[in-house]
């Protein structure tokens, strides 16, 4: 691998939204950003939280925007909502989708060999799911492409809901019905709650795989608690994976949705950690 990437580089970029695959319910749609240089550009899927059951390939756009302009090629995909189908459909989207992206990289001056993943909230769990298991048949179900797996170079999460059961209890204590609801909607059945947690496959000591993992969490979150993380960072340290866990000052759950210092150091984390995994990438080669 030869691709250099600078994070302090600057670049136009070039945004369409081309299809992505269709699904029963409704075509599904990916966002591309698309540095405009000549490349070839590290590339990076990105997949938007909403609990399970809403919002779309947009939720994410000021990262998105941020991280290619530095010079990565961005690619933003709708996964299906609970209400359309429950677990594993999103995460077989996700499969899918890094497959895809694989695929179609070098059309869009990336380059497949440097694919990894971010993932917000229950984007989140979905790509850790992704990446911890990326050739399980459930997750890899759907055909895609010939000659390439879902194997990611690294992951970055904002918020991940990384034990569902914990945050389930938690929506429970805290009465909030709403989000309660959507669990049982994308659980559904009830069970697949504990086989589709990251966390209890690393209690279960799994055979897993375990790429470099970013986790940015609000020290204030009171939707996925700080405690959450730090159970699961430490649990993906002690299966032997690389994981930088970060806590953002005085941030709730949702603290990238707004302009401000503690997001531009959302934007500048990202970018440095996957410059580090490049570097590591590039040692390797």
């Amino acid at each position: 691998m030869t691709i250099a990437y600078h994070p302090a580089d600057r670049f136009e970029i070039k945004v369409w939204d081309v299809e992505f695959r269709r699904a029963p319910a409704r075509t599904l749609m990916a966002r591309v950003y698309q540095p405009q240089g000549k490349g070839p550009f590290p590339a990076l899927l990105d997949l938007h939280g909403g609990a399970w059951y809403d919002k779309d390939r947009l939720a994410n756009a000021p990262m998105d925007q941020a991280l290619a302009a530095s010079g990565i090629l961005v690619v933003a995909i709708d996964m299906t909502l609970s209400p359309e189908a429950p677990y594993p459909t999103s995460v077989q989207d996700a499969n899918y989708g890094v497959r895809w992206l694989k695929a179609k990289a070098a059309e869009w001056k990336g380059d497949p060999a440097t694919v990894g993943a971010l993932g917000s909230s229950s984007g989140g769990h979905v790509i850790e799911l992704c990446a911890m298991r990326p050739r399980d048949p459930l997750y890899s179900a759907l055909h895609g492409p010939a000659g390439v797996d879902a194997a990611l170079a690294y992951v970055a999460t904002r918020s991940p809901i990384s034990d569902p059961v914990a945050r389930f209890q938690q929506a429970e204590k805290m009465k909030r019905a709403e989000m309660v609801e959507k669990s049982r909607t994308y659980f559904n059945p009830w069970e697949t709650i504990f086989a589709g947690n990251p966390q209890q496959m690393l209690d279960r000591r799994e055979a897993v795989s375990l790429p470099p993992l970013l986790i940015m969490q609000g020290e204030l979150d009171d939707n996925v608690l700080p405690a959450i993380q730090e159970k699961f960072a430490a649990s993906y340290r002690a299966a032997g994976g690389e994981c930088q866990l970060e806590i953002f000052a005085g941030c709730e759950h949702m603290w990238v949705a707004q302009p401000g210092p503690q997001t531009d150091r959302a934007h500048e984390m990202v970018k440095a950690f996957v410059a580090r995994q490049l570097r590591a990438l590039r040692r390797a080669a």
